[in-house]
């Protein structure tokens, strides 16, 4: 067997340096445990931010995938195959939407959004073609393509890229009065995420978001809520949007959509704003493939069987409560929803996320002072308890 040395030093090696992952090699892993080469043990803090809602190796969603694959596994979208009416069918019924359109990765997902967005601009909206405008939020996190970091205002994102898609226009996260003022008749659509996980778990002021869907409403612009890391009951709701009683017009989901077992995203839309598309306009080789529904139906069954949004409620609040009671003067807060948290510090927070590790606790730095908790929401109270105790140890200063 390799040893963790040797795979990450051929990783390095072979692979573009696009990442700086932490020096903790996955060789296995069940639930929230994760085990390396040398057979060291890992709490999972960090479940691939969010898309392992349902833990590493859920039993069921395993068997889901190996029934799928002894049967068909790809048809691309030339054919129909038996899987895809149904899990579009029970997507509908989750989302409250009457379409939605199958893509693979979170960032093909926003891409299809926004093409989304400018398409039913021109066609329904009647905005003259090439005039559409987005409007965006300061600090987001929507993905890495070339027409999504457009919209981001991150140096390290964007740095080489350029020229960027035309089209955006940036305002304050949380700020009502800038977005009424970026609107144009020109205007198609407002994208923001409920809670900006990337940026640090940021939520915006309470009543933001529906006082934002109430001012598109008024101006006929799209407002497109990006749920990909909140979406599916990590927040504590089924969708973070619920907080704000906002159905988004346009919902683009991914993560644990695919049950942390395959890349599954979605949009999901009205017929007004979906029917847009019209065969050629836009489409997915592996989108809606059968392997990926097959998971996808049954991750969804399970987040309303075992009712995992009350479970991250739950257990989110306590996780919060017992991360507060640590002794630092270097914490500055600790602000989240369900088990979707950002613990901020005056300082670096790397040194401290290094300690957690040595520790055997996984979880990452965001924005360089905030520690991002996002456990699996399978996770038991006894697990938790563990966790915290390393937790403790590493951060009390």
């Amino acid at each position: 067997m390799r040893s963790s040395k040797e795979i990450m030093e051929q990783t390095e090696k072979y692979g573009a340096h696009n990442y700086k992952p932490k020096e903790v090699v996955f060789s296995q892993a069940d639930g929230i445990m994760v085990k390396n080469p040398e057979g060291e043990v890992f709490y999972d803090m960090l479940s691939a931010y969010s898309a392992l809602n349902f833990g590493h190796k859920h039993p069921e969603l395993v068997q889901a995938a190996k029934d799928q694959l002894d049967t068909l596994s790809l048809s691309s979208r030339a054919f129909y195959n038996e899987k895809l009416g149904e899990w579009m069918e029970k997507l509908c019924k989750f989302t409250g939407k009457s379409m939605v359109l199958p893509m693979n990765t979170g960032a093909e997902a926003v891409e299809t959004a926004l093409k989304t967005a400018r398409r039913w601009g021109h066609l329904v909206k009647g905005v003259e073609e090439g005039k559409q405008e987005i409007i965006c939020c300061k600090n987001n996190f929507h993905g890495r393509t070339i027409t999504i970091i457009s919209m981001s205002n991150d140096d390290d994102a964007r740095l080489g890229f350029g020229p960027f898609t035309p089209g955006f226009k940036s305002v304050e996260y949380g700020n009502l009065e800038e977005l009424e003022a970026a609107i144009t008749p020109n205007t198609v659509a407002f994208i923001m995420e409920p809670i900006q996980g990337e940026a640090g778990v940021i939520i915006p002021p309470a009543g933001f978001m529906k006082k934002a869907y109430e001012v598109c409403k008024k101006n006929n612009v799209l407002l497109i809520a990006d749920e990909v890391q909140t979406g599916f009951a990590r927040t504590g709701n089924m969708f973070a949007s619920q907080f704000e009683e906002v159905e988004p017009d346009i919902y683009i989901l991914g993560k644990a959509l695919g049950g942390g077992i395959i890349a599954v995203s979605a949009v999901a839309a009205n017929e007004d704003i979906l029917g847009v598309y019209t065969p050629g306009s836009h489409g997915s080789t592996f989108g809606g493939n059968p392997l990926g529904c097959a998971v996808s139906i049954k991750a969804m069954e399970i987040l309303e069987r075992d009712n995992y949004p009350q479970q991250a409620k739950e257990k989110g609040d306590y996780f919060m409560s017992k991360l507060r009671e640590i002794k630092n003067d270097e914490i500055v807060e600790v602000r989240g929803r369900g088990l979707l948290i950002g613990m901020e510090f005056s300082v670096n927070a790397a040194p401290y996320v290094k300690k957690l590790i040595k520790g055997g606790v996984l979880a990452k730095e965001t924005h360089e002072k905030t520690i991002r908790f996002a456990p699996p929401i399978v996770s038991t109270y006894e697990q938790l308890d563990a966790a915290l105790a390393i937790i403790k140890e590493a951060l009390t200063k």
